[in-house]
């Protein structure tokens, strides 16, 4: 489940709270009964390191699937 973000517009309080997406957002602040407003935060979540999307998928690099050949299909050039 998601953790989102909620600012009170009165008192300025923020909440995170775990809400599943089919969840009402939050409307009054738990403090002062203030109106809530969500917040857009980045996220925690990062991808470092080797994987798939450096290894061969970037187009930066060689990789063992585009060594040979040329790069071209060998379906294409009509040698069947």
């Amino acid at each position: 489940m998601p953790i989102y973000e909620y600012e009170c517009q009165e008192c300025r309080n923020v909440v995170e709270q775990w809400q599943s997406i089919s969840d009402d957002p939050l409307s009054t602040c738990p403090e002062c009964s203030g109106e809530m407003k969500k917040l857009i935060s980045s996220s925690s979540f990062q991808l470092k390191g080797g994987g798939w999307y450096s290894d061969g998928y970037s187009g930066g690099g060689s990789s063992s699937g585009s060594s040979g050949g040329g790069g071209t299909c060998p379906a294409a050039s009509g040698g069947g």
